[in-house]
């Protein structure tokens, strides 16, 4: 039987409009919590984008995001996550790029 648990949930304690809020990933750790915080932090309409991991044995995240201007964390979240995965798009294409014209450092294993 399949886990029902939504990747992401809004935790108890998030504003009306959503304009701060805290949202829990599952299955995911320090690795996206990181990067998707960096990628919150540069919208300029996010006033604070924090995470945590609650504790190490269970397998989620906790991001807290607030927003300038009644604004919702929700859209800014999605955003986010977005750009992310068009980073990540652009850096797999231009590595690949970079290997088929041997535009890459070679190492000698005998050094």
């Amino acid at each position: 039987m399949a886990d029902s648990t939504p990747k992401i949930q809004i935790l108890k304690g998030a504003s009306s409009d959503l304009s701060a809020a805290t949202y829990q990933i599952h299955d995911e750790s320090h690795t996206i919590g990181n990067a998707l915080r960096w990628m919150l932090m540069k919208n300029p309409k996010v006033e604070f984008c924090g995470y945590s991991v609650p504790h190490p044995s269970e397998n989620h995240i906790n991001m807290r995001i607030q927003m300038y201007d009644g604004l919702s964390s929700l859209t800014a979240l999605i955003q986010a996550l977005k750009d992310l995965d068009d980073l990540c798009v652009t850096i797999d294409e231009e590595y690949s790029k970079s290997l088929q014209n041997d535009q890459y450092e070679r190492w000698d294993e005998k050094s």
